[in-house]
């Protein structure tokens, strides 16, 4: 499995971090696997409502928290979207007992708090960990992205160049891999 560096980005605004969605909808395709990490209130469903918008689904994207999973059809003849969140589940068993991987091949798949738990759905898979500002009054995120597999390792670059391109955002390589540019 391959696992290139990570690219972090600094997202200023909930606004950012919407668009930020929207950009990586460009990208993805149906059988996609994103897990996304960071701490309550930090922007996983911000992103996700972006990724929805871009993708053109029906219906309000809202934290699953409670019903763990959403299903969002298409309006056209896009993917889905499955809307998942791990947050009060302890194992892959129980992500297992979701279903997740019966929609996988005409949705993309986000999984909230899946790190740790969702992996196994998809060896290629983009995760996504959010880090809020230590200052209560920045509401900037550090977004960071790591590639795993071969079908993410050229895009997530590609979507670096677009981010940069369309919201001027500052994206560094994390060329280590340790989480310092």
């Amino acid at each position: 499995m391959s696992q290139t560096s990570s690219v972090r980005l600094s997202v200023p605004t909930a606004d950012d971090m919407h668009a930020l969605g929207h950009d990586l909808a460009r990208l993805v395709r149906p059988g996609d696997l994103i897990i996304l990490d960071g701490e309550l209130g930090s922007g996983k469903t911000q992103l996700t409502q972006g990724i929805g918008e871009g993708l053109h689904v029906r219906g309000d994207i809202i934290s699953p928290t409670f019903v763990l999973a959403r299903l969002h059809r298409p309006v056209g003849d896009g993917p889905a979207l499955v809307h998942a969140d791990a947050y009060r589940l302890d194992s892959r068993d129980e992500i297992d007992d979701m279903d997740l991987e019966t929609y996988m091949p005409t949705a993309v798949t986000v999984v909230e708090w899946g790190r740790g738990l969702a992996e196994h759905l998809n060896p290629d898979r983009l995760e996504i960990e959010i880090l809020r500002s230590p200052d209560v009054e920045d509401d900037t995120r550090e977004v960071v992205v790591t590639p795993v597999g071969t079908r993410w390792e050229n895009l997530v670059p590609d979507w670096e160049s677009i981010v940069n391109a369309d919201m001027g955002r500052d994206a560094r390589r994390d060329a280590e891999g340790d989480g310092h540019v």
